[in-house]
């Protein structure tokens, strides 16, 4: 645009914040059985210097299926005080009826997890995967097939019982790999006890909810990329899937 004066800027920034105030205070009404978070982290430049900040998102999808953006928090970190209070906010606006949350494996979130919300966690997929490959890329890239069969299993105990086959066959060469997936059992397979009736989606977190708004957000110039950009474009998301939900209704 050319011609258009800083006043005009400025009174147009005031309506966008207005906006998107309001959509991150409204109330919640009804139930939200799930809730995912994730985190991400900006350079943002503050006092003159370059710092890291955590940008938390949650979504949630209420009883209804309806899927929208809860909130949006900026932290200095992931301690457990700061999921907390973004949790305790959320519930203030009126989240309840929450029965999993999904997410990373954050030990500071599933804290807060348990404190607010006294919900089942439920490990993410795709970062439990990415963890998995990282411990000895070469050995677990020949795991992640016999690890998805069990994702892809009916029954809680089928899946169980794949997760513990798939351990105990990799056991003698990568005994630290068999350790991780005895040890993450549990979580990544929580989302099977809702299976039944509800899409087997839900048992992976918010990572691809972030990814329109970081991608849009790299291609802003370095001195813009802060967190306020972000507002508008996770309004502009909601507005995207409220608008999916209307043509997929009609």
């Amino acid at each position: 645009m050319s011609g258009i004066s800083k006043s005009q800027v400025s009174r147009l920034c005031e309506e966008i914040d207005g906006k998107v105030k309001a959509f991150l205070e409204r109330p919640f009404e009804g139930g939200w059985p799930y809730v995912w978070i994730d985190a991400t982290y900006l350079k943002v430049r503050r006092g003159g210097r370059i710092v890291s900040v955590a940008v938390i998102i949650a979504v949630g999808v209420n009883t209804d299926g309806r899927r929208e953006v809860l909130g949006m928090e900026i932290g200095t970190s992931e301690a457990e005080p700061i999921w907390t209070e973004f949790l305790r906010k959320l519930t203030r606006r009126g989240l309840g009826g929450v029965k999993l949350v999904v997410s990373d494996g954050h030990e500071g979130l599933k804290a807060a997890v348990t404190k607010v919300l006294s919900a089942t966690w439920q490990r993410c997929r795709v970062h439990f995967m990415r963890n998995v490959l990282r411990t000895q890329a070469r050995a677990a890239a020949a795991s992640t097939a016999f690890i998805a069969i069990a994702f892809a299993q009916e029954t809680p105990e089928a899946a169980s019982s794949q997760c513990r086959a798939v351990a105990d066959q990799i056991r003698p060469k990568v005994p630290k790999l068999a350790a991780i997936l005895d040890n993450a059992e549990p979580d990544v397979l929580a989302y099977m006890t809702f299976r039944k009736e509800h899409p087997a989606r839900i048992r992976s977190a918010s990572q691809r909810r972030n990814q329109a708004p970081n991608r849009r957000g790299r291609h802003l110039p370095e001195r813009q990329r802060h967190p306020p950009p972000r507002r508008p474009l996770l309004l502009e998301q909601n507005d995207e899937w409220a608008m999916q939900r209307a043509l997929h209704d009609t």
